[in-house]
């Protein structure tokens, strides 16, 4: 049957296997040199997102010591003072 089909000639001149390489990557890109600067070097995906947001990483850590140290050093007087004594609060 493939033999059969193989002879059959297309009615509308269409053919798919001529298409798919056609719309295949080209194998060679007169514009890949002039466009190659966007992804590599400072403009690698990497270096634009750690550039994207300057500090993050000092900021993240600045917080995290300030949050343990809160935690641990510094001691809440009047958080539920009037709850405990039934005063109100001023």
């Amino acid at each position: 049957t493939r033999i059969l089909r193989a002879d059959k000639p297309n009615v509308t001149g269409f053919d798919i296997r001529k298409f798919a390489k056609a719309a295949a990557e080209p194998k060679y890109d007169p514009w890949g040199r002039s466009e190659a600067w966007r992804y590599e070097g400072q403009f690698s995906r990497f270096n634009r997102f750690k550039k994207g947001f300057p500090g993050l990483g000092i900021a993240s850590v600045a917080f995290a010591a300030y949050c343990t140290y809160e935690h641990f050093f510094l001691k809440d007087e009047h958080h539920g003072h009037a709850a405990a004594h039934g005063e109100e609060h001023h």
